[in-house]
């Protein structure tokens, strides 16, 4: 409690207040919270719904409206109630970058601040949606089709349901929206969405522990290849890098640009090193610092050294009209890495110690041919 007491006092930020009230895991700190009000300049608002799904209204009733209020919109027919999330200026900017025809995009307007019966209704409305979505998926296992539905949204009035579904080819689902009319009794809509829609739509913390990306503010989704872990010198195992949704980490991408510009200078091959001392292999790159790690075999074993991209593009200038240059490196390495990109620590071994090795022993007795009973071993 003193922990929590201290929390609410530290900064104006931080909005323990929002906790649960989306239903997903919002964000606690208000990085907008010091910017001014920009609803005079724009009447534009911005309304979250379940999990991910933001629309964007017009305020035609001059409500004063904040970030975490609980409103009141239409809907084509009928309502709906959202959580804003953007006003203003914001709110504009974020429709110029997300809409991309926003000539054809109708904006709708905002009726009022929720009461609490909204709210109760709209709490109606969620408690419907998992058996529907059990019930769901059950209709379309039956009508064999190659599709699940990932998850169910009722507008707040009960009018409307939105299933949202993942399907590798293209589904006929024409008589799949006829059964669902008939057995909820609502307008139906179906949405495909990917597997990273659906992780951002369930939720959850990453290994950074922070909340998802994808279910907190990463709208765009792009497919992301191996070699943007050979770039930045991670571990190649896709089953390390992988995400909630089972694919590469969004947050790959978010230094991608730097390592690629700083890998600009380095060769576009690195190719084994010819030595005074014999033939230097690559094992590690590091482009921040702008150095690469070979392994040389030497009399006393393998060694690592650190050599800058500079000295490289060198010796392989020299390599190519045949010279062997002497690197100058001591026989003890110098700044030696405590790993080696690629290296796979070893598995133990599944024989046993000789210590630790199970004795089998013979049975100590057997059966008498002509008696018939056991007898000790001899």
């Amino acid at each position: 409690m003193k922990l929590l007491k201290y929390l609410k006092m530290s900064c104006q930020g931080c909005s323990f207040k929002d906790i649960g009230a989306t239903g997903n895991l919002s964000s606690k700190y208000d990085w907008l919270s010091d910017l001014p009000d920009t609803s005079a300049v724009s009447d534009m608002v911005e309304v979250q719904f379940k999990a991910t799904r933001k629309e964007f209204f017009r305020n035609t009733e001059k409500l004063s409206l904040q970030r975490g209020d609980w409103v009141v919109v239409a809907a084509a027919p009928g309502h709906d109630v959202g959580q804003v999330t953007l006003t203003g200026y914001l709110a504009e900017k974020q429709f110029r970058l997300k809409i991309k025809n926003p000539a054809r995009y109708e904006l709708l307007h905002i009726y009022r601040k929720a009461s609490p019966l909204d709210l109760s209704r709209r709490e109606e409305a969620r408690k419907r949606e998992m058996p529907v979505m059990i019930r769901a998926r059950q209709i379309a296992k039956d009508l064999g089709l190659d599709m699940k539905i990932g998850d169910v949204e009722f507008r707040s009035d009960n009018g409307k349901a939105i299933f949202y579904y993942i399907a590798e080819g293209r589904v006929d689902f024409r008589e799949l929206i006829k059964v669902y009319a008939r057995e909820f009794g609502v307008k139906i809509e179906m949405k495909q969405i990917g597997a990273r829609q659906e992780a951002g739509r369930v939720g959850g913390i990453g290994s950074c522990g922070r909340e998802l990306c994808c279910s907190s503010w990463r709208t765009d989704f792009t497919s992301i290849s191996s070699e943007a872990l050979a770039l930045q010198g991670l571990s190649p195992s896709a089953q390390k890098m992988a995400g909630a949704c089972g694919k590469l980490k969004c947050c790959l991408l978010y230094e991608l640009d730097v390592y690629m510009e700083a890998g600009q200078e380095f060769p576009e091959e690195l190719l084994n090193l010819e030595t005074s001392r014999g033939i230097a292999k690559p094992v590690k790159t590091d482009f921040l610092t702008k150095t690469v790690w070979y392994s040389l075999d030497l009399s006393g074993g393998e060694k690592i050294y650190q050599l800058p991209v500079s000295e490289v593009r060198r010796i392989i200038q020299e390599n190519k009209k045949g010279i062997r240059p002497d690197l100058g490196i001591p026989d003890k390495p110098v700044n030696e890495p405590s790993f080696v990109l690629g290296s796979v620590p070893a598995e133990p071994s599944e024989e046993q110690p000789e210590s630790r090795k199970k004795v089998v022993r013979k049975n100590k007795f057997f059966r008498n041919k002509k008696t018939g009973k056991m007898a000790g071993r001899v």
